[in-house]
């Protein structure tokens, strides 16, 4: 663990000095990007024998591209493009690419939010390769929304086991490698005002084999395939979905995976989720989250509530703590430095637990960090957060702001 959190520190210290070559308002990260600015004559050079020919300097052209890249929010469609180092404990350091358009669905309506999607690819040293597309859509007169995510990804990781004990003990550390396809999409309708309701489906796919301790799963099939239908109720007043500086947000998810639909495990659950954010002054915001995850029935491994996932606890391997149910929540606050730079510190915590009856307070997981934001495009931040849990701390580098 401790020559991947070097190895991290590594990659972001190498290019924290290439972006001094870039300029003050390049990256500081290895982020190579391609895509709609040919730059002038200040990106060329002339070469000394060869009058009228000019040769491209990827050096300048980069620092160019980069310090336009949050100038183009008036395109029908904003769209760019980066390359850059990811990291996280489950994968560990890699490549990543990812592909970020705004757009509205009425530019004759500018009280309409845009509408954003996102398509990323990811391979790491560990063999970890992903690749998916999520989006939120906001039509005419905001009077539907449609929410998508569609991914697949394979990769080695490690499992621990079911429950807070079995993920506390180190000696539960096995390997395994598992395949997943999700595709999940909703459709909701505007009741008035902020509040929206629809149905989701959602289709997951996990083939997992090769573990070292398949006694951790407790009989359960190693391959397991869910189709669910259910619905959301949202209560939404955000400015901005992927970067809200105010306003509340409220979901609730309510999902069954019944044996009528083909599910070899026939279970529900009830997902809540609630989020606030205020300026707290200039350049300022303060957001809080909380999130619960209850299952009923009879849940597979890879459906339990984990600590670790969808921006929370920052910093904790991904399914290492797992069980029936999980109550988390965790407070940011954002801190606007200068141009395109910001901070941000969080702390947090988390309990995943079988039952109500059997919820305790030696087993209520810490988190805490610190982590930097680099405005890409406008109010869409690339963020590096390095995070401290009750196990080893870790580095996250992601796209958009954890919630």
């Amino acid at each position: 663990m401790r020559r991947k959190c070097f190895f991290a520190m590594f990659v972001c210290g190498l290019f924290l000095a290439v972006s001094s070559v870039c300029g003050a308002n390049a990256l500081p990260s290895c982020i190579v990007q391609g895509g709609n600015n040919a730059g002038g004559a200040g990106d060329t050079l002339a070469s000394a024998g060869e009058s009228g020919r000019k040769r491209y300097n990827p050096v300048k052209w980069l620092g160019r591209y980069l310090s336009n890249t949050n100038k183009h929010s008036d395109r029908p469609f904003d769209f760019s493009f980066l390359i850059g180092p990811s990291y996280t404990a489950a994968t560990s350091a890699g490549l990543g690419a990812t592909a970020s358009g705004l757009y509205s669905w009425d530019r004759s309506d500018p009280s309409l939010p845009k509408s954003n999607v996102s398509v990323f690819a990811n391979a790491s040293l560990s063999g970890m390769m992903s690749v998916g597309l999520r989006g939120n859509n906001f039509l005419p007169h905001e009077k539907y929304r449609l929410d998508y995510q569609l991914s697949f990804y394979t990769f080695p990781g490690e499992f621990w086991g079911i429950g807070f004990k079995n993920g506390a003990d180190d000696a539960n550390e096995s390997d395994y490698h598992r395949i997943k396809l999700q595709f999940k999409p909703s459709f909701l309708f505007r009741l008035g005002g902020a509040v929206f309701f629809g149905p989701v489906v959602d289709i997951e796919w996990v083939n997992s084999f090769s573990f070292e301790n398949a006694d951790l799963l407790e009989g359960q099939d190693k391959s397991i395939v869910n189709y669910g239908l259910g619905f959301n109720f949202t209560y939404d007043t955000r400015d901005f979905v992927l970067n809200a500086w105010r306003g509340n947000y409220f979901r609730w998810e309510q999902m069954s995976y019944p044996a009528a639909l083909g599910n070899g495990y026939a279970f529900s659950y009830t997902d809540l989720t609630y989020c606030a954010y205020r300026q707290m002054w200039k350049g300022g915001v303060l957001a809080m989250e909380l999130h619960t995850l209850f299952n009923y029935g009879d849940v597979p491994w890879t459906m339990m509530a984990q600590v670790g996932v969808l921006g929370r606890m920052r910093g904790y391997y991904e399914g290492r703590y797992r069980d029936r149910n999980i109550m988390e929540g965790q407070v940011e606050l954002r801190q606007h430095i200068k141009g395109r730079n910001g901070i941000a510190v969080w702390v947090g915590l988390a309990n995943v637990f079988p039952d109500f009856g059997n919820i305790y307070f030696d087993e209520i997981l810490p988190n805490y960090g610190v982590g930097y934001r680099w405005e890409f495009k406008e109010r869409v931040n690339i963020r590096l957060d390095f995070g401290f849990t009750r196990d080893n701390p870790n580095f996250t580098f992601n796209i958009n702001e954890a919630f």
